[in-house]
């Protein structure tokens, strides 16, 4: 049933741009197969025109496991417009079959191949050495500060803490902002919304995301239930400030919230990030093993789209027509409903997106954030109606406070 539901989406959504002109339908579609050479070996990588650098990058990542910003792509002639990851692979007038060479490693390739790992570290009270069975033995956070202390010779332990996050994010994270204080958004007008999500070649590029990626469930979906899909940097947890204990840095109320909604949502994490990051953090913050609540399924960075407009020219999203898309019988566009920080990401969606206030410097705003209380109410309060789409949930905090009163009179 799931999968015959799921092609006929599909179908929908092919349907829908039918009418297209044939020489925008033939630019859109056309797929190039490249030959990337890296590490030793070849491998086969396919785009089509109107796939942008940054999408080529996304599709070597998935065969090679190194990050988009890792990479370095070397192509006679091209290698400054391979650097620009808005450029479309129309525009490189590259020919089917072509090779190219990429240059990168993996996050975790400079612990492979190390026998032993001694290092030396400048404290007030003098040096200690460490081997790398007692590396391994401890906790991802240290065997991380290890691999910082390697890097930069000899490093104060107080200073290895200190730049942690963003040191280990910035071999994780893709698409990483430049500067943490600066919020990446942008307000988007109606007409820019519209030209968006009804722009062919978008369409065309989630189709293609639909086939291409697999959510894989954590546990079941359930019948009945309305899906909510959660960020995780800015709207879960602070990822930038700095701190011993990860705990430190998570939303407060992040658990009573995830229990209190678990009664009607079921809820998958989607983060602009790596899987291995993903799967890291939910795990030190507890959100994978709770027993008051279950976790449907993670989402990373491979499961977005860069989409085109007009105005803003290219522009990182995450469509939930790909959820609806691989599971139609359980979610749609009316009863679903996504957090996140960053407004653009729900832009072929706009619709169903809520922008939560983002959560920064979590050592000054902890105790007074209880944007996820509020949150919760809001959650409880639409639950009920049969379609969330056609809410403004730009005036969320309003129906919120008036909720509790609201059914009271029905």
């Amino acid at each position: 049933m799931a999968s015959s539901s799921s092609s006929s989406a599909v179908e929908a959504a092919t349907s829908s741009a039918a009418g297209m002109e044939g020489g925008e339908l033939s630019l859109a579609t056309e797929e190039i197969t490249l030959a990337v050479k890296w590490s030793g070996k070849e491998y086969t990588v396919r785009v089509c025109g109107d796939d942008s650098v940054a999408e080529l990058k996304r599709r070597i990542c998935e065969v090679t496991t190194v990050l988009p910003k890792r990479q370095k792509l070397l192509y006679p002639k091209l290698a400054a417009k391979l650097g620009d990851d808005s450029l479309l692979i129309s525009q490189l007038n590259l020919k089917p079959g072509v090779k190219m060479t990429m240059i990168g490693t993996m996050w975790h390739g400079h612990v492979k191949g190390q026998a032993e790992l001694e290092v030396k570290v400048k404290m007030n009270s003098g040096q200690f050495k460490l081997t790398q069975l007692n590396v391994l033995s401890k906790s991802m956070i240290h065997v991380y500060c290890m691999l910082l202390l390697l890097e930069a010779r000899c490093m104060p332990v107080t200073a290895v803490y200190k730049c942690y996050t963003s040191t280990i994010e910035d071999e994780i994270i893709v698409d990483q902002v430049d500067s943490p204080e600066i919020i990446d958004d942008f307000e988007l007008g109606q007409d820019e919304v519209i030209d968006i999500k009804d722009k062919f070649v978008n369409k065309q590029k989630l189709l293609r995301r639909i086939s291409h990626y697999k959510i894989k469930l954590l546990n079941p979906c359930r019948q009945g239930k309305k899906l909510l899909v959660l960020d995780i940097d800015y709207t879960l947890f602070d990822h930038k400030s700095a701190a011993e204990n990860p705990h430190e840095l998570m939303r407060p109320y992040l658990h009573e919230f995830l229990s209190a909604v678990y009664a009607e949502y079921d809820i998958m994490i989607w983060s602009a990030t790596g899987m291995k990051w993903v799967e890291l953090k939910m795990g030190q913050l507890g959100v994978l093993n709770n027993p008051n609540y279950k976790i449907t399924a993670l989402l990373d960075h491979m499961a977005m789209i860069t989409v085109q407009s007009d105005f803003r020219g290219m522009l990182d999203c995450k469509p939930l027509g790909l959820i609806w898309a691989q599971f139609p019988e359980f979610y749609s566009s009316t009863n679903t409903i996504m957090f996140d920080d960053l407004r653009r990401n729900f832009v072929m969606n706009p619709q169903n997106g809520l922008t939560i206030k983002p959560f920064r410097k979590a050592h000054l705003n902890r105790s007074n954030d209880q944007e996820l209380l509020r949150l919760t109410q809001y959650l409880l309060a639409i639950a009920e109606l049969p379609d969330l789409s056609q809410l403004d949930h730009n005036i969320w905090e309003l129906y919120a406070e008036d909720g509790p009163k609201r059914r009271r009179h029905i």
